[in-house]
């Protein structure tokens, strides 16, 4: 099994009405739950964990999870509020206006002893959740737990608009990409962490530090990664029409993970055997799929039937 922990929300994701004017549509998303969606549409067997509420929109949440064949008896149901993010598009980057104030995903409370890592072959985390000190507390305690039998996959999928204390924030993502065995992050994402230092020079001290494989996304541009045995990687990103880049780097993570898992090397060890070919590969798949979220509107990653037999 394949579980990812973290935020779970409804996006209030632009369009126009029958006027012409300005509108939102609620679409179900959250980064971690957007990969855990992912990852099942895929066919991998994936749970989520993290915390939904049972209000009107967290029953929306998991209508939407369970549609998807996401195993959600690992996740916490509460009456906190579900957060609720309203999304702009400016100059093709999706911007975030956060409403998660007391929320079933800040009260979300890691059970220890719950979760079955001995069946668990990766675990990923990220995103918002991490951003407050008690989620990013409960979710290292989760990782420690599973650090001894998981793969451990991070995306930091930084909100700068959530963030009150940057340097607190650089020092707590460091610990999480201390812990990871795969990094992926968006150019965004690491311009906002690391400024402009060379992509190569980061990844290689991550590298260094015991994580097998480094990916940054680039949008257009494809995706570029580095892996501790097989070197430097990248792939080129096919040209589509994009509705919008909401969940496309969700429908990355997912796919590459998937394509790992279909290859036999998401373990800890065997990824870090993985050949060139079979990275590109995963790479490829993923770009893929990332493109193919980029063409209809907010997080909906692709089922397998979109992709065709690739797998």
């Amino acid at each position: 099994m394949l579980i990812s922990c973290g935020d779970a929300l409804v996006d209030f994701v632009p369009t126009r009405n029958a006027q012409g004017r300005e509108a939102v549509m609620p679409a179900v998303g959250g980064s971690c739950l957007n990969v855990a969606i992912g990852l099942a549409r895929l066919g991998a067997p994936t749970g989520f964990v993290g915390g939904i509420s049972t209000d009107m929109f967290g029953r929306m949440i998991a209508d939407h999870a369970a549609a998807s064949d996401v195993d959600l008896n690992l996740a916490t149901r509460s009456d906190h509020q579900t957060t609720l993010a309203f999304v702009r598009i400016v100059e093709g980057e999706s911007h975030y206006a956060f409403y998660d104030s007391e929320t079933a995903t800040r009260n979300w409370t890691y059970r220890r002893g719950t979760v079955p890592f001995a069946h668990v072959e990766a675990v990923h985390v990220g995103s918002t959740t991490l951003v407050n000190d008690r989620g990013a507390a409960e979710t290292m305690a989760l990782i420690e737990d599973a650090r001894a039998s998981s793969t451990i996959s991070f995306d930091p999928n930084c909100r700068p608009n959530l963030i009150k204390d940057k340097p607190a924030y650089l020092a707590r993502m460091a610990e999480f990409a201390g812990r990871a065995d795969l990094i992926k992050m968006s150019n965004v994402d690491f311009a906002y962490l690391f400024g402009e230092e060379p992509y190569e020079q980061r990844a290689n001290a991550m590298l260094r530090r015991g994580t097998s494989l480094v990916v940054i996304t680039r949008g257009r541009d494809g995706a570029v990664a580095w892996h501790a045995g097989t070197g430097r990687i990248e792939v080129a990103a096919p040209k589509v029409e994009v509705a919008d880049t909401i969940g496309a780097g969700d429908s990355f993570q997912a796919a590459l993970l998937f394509a790992l898992y279909k290859q036999g090397r998401l373990a800890r060890e065997k990824l870090g055997g993985i050949g060139a070919d079979e990275l590109r590969r995963s790479l490829s798949f993923a770009a893929n799929c990332a493109v193919l979220t980029c063409t209809r509107p907010g997080a909906d990653p692709p089922w397998s039937h979109d992709v065709g037999g690739d797998w």
